[in-house]
Protein backbone atom coordinates (compact mmCIF):
# COMPACT_ATOMS: atom_id res chain seq x y z
CA UNK A 1 0.00 0.00 0.00
CA UNK A 2 1.20 3.51 -0.89
CA UNK A 3 -0.17 6.86 0.25
CA UNK A 4 0.88 10.46 0.84
CA UNK A 5 0.76 12.59 3.99
CA UNK A 6 0.55 16.33 3.35
CA UNK A 7 1.16 18.43 6.47
CA UNK A 8 -0.32 21.92 6.23
CA UNK A 9 0.65 24.63 8.71
CA UNK A 10 -2.08 27.12 9.64
CA UNK A 11 0.18 29.14 11.93
CA UNK A 12 -1.42 29.95 15.26
CA UNK A 13 -4.47 27.82 14.38
CA UNK A 14 -2.34 24.67 14.26
CA UNK A 15 -1.46 22.06 11.68
CA UNK A 16 -3.44 19.53 9.68
CA UNK A 17 -2.27 16.25 8.17
CA UNK A 18 -4.15 15.28 5.04
CA UNK A 19 -4.02 11.52 4.54
CA UNK A 20 -6.09 9.83 1.85
CA UNK A 21 -4.98 6.42 0.57
CA UNK A 22 -6.84 7.01 -2.70
CA UNK A 23 -4.93 10.19 -3.63
CA UNK A 24 -2.14 9.50 -6.11
CA UNK A 25 1.13 11.37 -6.60
CA UNK A 26 -0.29 13.04 -9.71
CA UNK A 27 -3.29 14.28 -7.75
CA UNK A 28 -1.11 15.65 -4.94
CA UNK A 29 0.94 17.54 -7.55
CA UNK A 30 -2.21 18.96 -9.16
CA UNK A 31 -3.59 20.07 -5.79
CA UNK A 32 -0.32 21.83 -4.96
CA UNK A 33 -0.22 23.50 -8.39
CA UNK A 34 -3.86 24.64 -8.13
CA UNK A 35 -3.27 26.19 -4.71
CA UNK A 36 -5.59 23.82 -2.86
CA UNK A 37 -2.64 22.83 -0.65
CA UNK A 38 -0.90 25.93 0.72
CA UNK A 39 1.60 26.50 3.53
CA UNK A 40 2.94 22.96 3.23
CA UNK A 41 5.26 21.86 6.01
CA UNK A 42 6.14 18.55 4.41
CA UNK A 43 4.90 15.80 2.12
CA UNK A 44 5.76 12.22 2.99
CA UNK A 45 5.30 9.22 0.75
CA UNK A 46 4.58 6.06 2.69
CA UNK A 47 5.07 2.82 0.81
CA UNK A 48 5.01 -0.57 2.51
CA UNK A 49 7.11 -0.02 5.66
CA UNK A 50 9.19 2.97 4.55
CA UNK A 51 8.67 6.73 4.73
CA UNK A 52 10.29 9.13 2.28
CA UNK A 53 10.22 12.93 2.37
CA UNK A 54 9.19 13.98 -1.17
CA UNK A 55 8.39 17.62 -0.42
CA UNK A 56 11.04 19.14 -2.68
CA UNK A 57 10.28 16.78 -5.56
CA UNK A 58 6.53 17.45 -5.48
CA UNK A 59 6.98 21.23 -5.16
CA UNK A 60 9.40 21.20 -8.12
CA UNK A 61 6.97 19.19 -10.24
CA UNK A 62 4.06 21.44 -9.26
CA UNK A 63 5.90 24.69 -9.99
CA UNK A 64 4.24 26.85 -12.58
CA UNK A 65 6.36 27.88 -15.55
CA UNK A 66 7.97 31.30 -15.30
CA UNK A 67 6.70 33.59 -18.02
CA UNK A 68 9.13 36.36 -18.90
CA UNK A 69 8.10 39.95 -19.31
CA UNK A 70 7.28 41.16 -22.77
CA UNK A 71 8.53 44.31 -24.45
CA UNK A 72 5.12 45.94 -23.92
CA UNK A 73 5.38 45.32 -20.17
CA UNK A 74 8.86 46.83 -20.09
CA UNK A 75 7.70 49.89 -22.05
CA UNK A 76 4.69 50.40 -19.75
CA UNK A 77 6.99 50.10 -16.75
CA UNK A 78 9.26 52.80 -18.16
CA UNK A 79 6.29 55.12 -18.80
CA UNK A 80 5.16 54.57 -15.20
CA UNK A 81 8.63 55.40 -13.94
CA UNK A 82 8.79 58.62 -15.98
CA UNK A 83 5.32 59.62 -14.73
CA UNK A 84 6.41 59.00 -11.13
CA UNK A 85 9.49 61.16 -11.63
CA UNK A 86 7.31 63.99 -12.96
CA UNK A 87 5.04 63.79 -9.92
CA UNK A 88 8.00 64.45 -7.65
CA UNK A 89 9.51 67.33 -9.64
CA UNK A 90 9.79 70.73 -8.03
CA UNK A 91 7.48 73.30 -9.52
Amino acid sequence: MQYFVVMIDYGRRGREAIVDPEVTRREVISRVASGEYRNISFIHEIADCSVEDVTAEILDEAALPVIGTTAADLQASQFDHVRDLRKHERV
